[in-house]
């Protein structure tokens, strides 16, 4: 199954799975496709070490980074929050709230050992370090999950070989992204994990693809099967990106807990949040 953006990226599948777990990443680069990992969560020092390994792992695959850059958040004013201010301005009721629903539902504390993010990283500023050092390394595609990319990221793109995406989810955000000079663009529907418009992705694609036309669109939200691939490559995008699908898998870092729950859920039980699972 080919497509030319596939094809310009070297991929055996037109598959780009977004993902925090490097072992996921990696997998999927190896089986065909191109891993994208989500680095907001990482500081310069520890993306390296991530990046490093991935590359250890799928030596010449191709594979990507995925980034916050959103114009306005909490704290953009200042720079933004690191980790330990962020935790600081969680209110004590909403710390209760969390323990209780976590009991209510069954789900374990973490372990003592558990791995956390050292550092938020959101916005141009604090990802000007983090995207300077991905530019280090052989990446094919760097992608601003939230507000178009800044110019200097795009020109660093250029002058990398390194495709730029974004996503969109309305029409008019892909324009915009158009615009700022991104080579893809992500159309994701409010099927999909994570922030998300309102529009959904069988309407949302094949209105980005003429809007934007000759960029490539890549197809986002409740893709989880062939079927699903085979639709949106219909509906005129030249790829999927995928999130969700991959947290039941054996690489996920997944707690084995929720990968249970999520196994047993359907898709009437998803709801749409601005916690951790939504826009920050």
């Amino acid at each position: 199954m080919h497509t030319r953006l596939a094809e310009e990226l070297g991929l055996e599948f037109p598959i780009f799975a977004f993902t925090h777990c490097r072992d996921v990443a990696a997998a999927v680069s190896k089986a065909g496709g191109l891993g994208v990992l989500g680095v907001a969560g990482h500081s310069a020092r520890t993306l390296k070490m991530e990046l490093d390994w991935i590359e250890n792992e799928i030596g010449d695959k191709p594979y990507g980074v995925d980034l916050l850059l959103p114009a306005k958040f909490a704290g953009s004013d200042r720079g933004g929050f690191d980790a330990a201010q962020m935790d600081e301005r969680i209110p004590e009721e909403h710390r209760r709230f969390l323990d209780h629903l976590l009991e209510e539902h069954g789900v374990p504390s973490l372990p003592p050992d558990t791995k956390l993010a050292e550092e938020i990283s959101v916005g141009y500023e604090k990802q000007r370090d983090v995207i300077e050092l991905v530019f280090q390394h052989p990446i094919s595609l760097i992608a601003s999950a939230l507000g178009p990319p800044p110019p200097w990221m795009v020109e660093m793109g250029r002058e990398h070989g390194v495709k730029v995406a974004a996503l969109a989810g309305t029409v008019e955000h892909a324009r915009r992204h158009v615009e700022a000079g991104v080579d893809i663009v992500v159309a994701q529907g409010y099927e999909a994990g994570g922030h998300t418009g309102t529009v959904s992705t069988m309407v949302l694609v094949p209105e980005v693809v003429d809007a934007v036309s000759p960029t490539p669109v890549l197809a986002a939200g409740g893709i989880g099967n062939g079927r699903q691939l085979t639709a949106a490559l219909a509906l005129g995008a030249q790829g999927v990106w995928t999130g969700s699908v991959w947290l039941t898998t054996e690489e996920a870092e997944t707690h084995p807990v929720v990968k249970e729950k999520f196994l047993k859920a359907s898709s009437s039980d998803t709801v749409r949040s601005r916690s951790l699972t939504g826009k920050p």
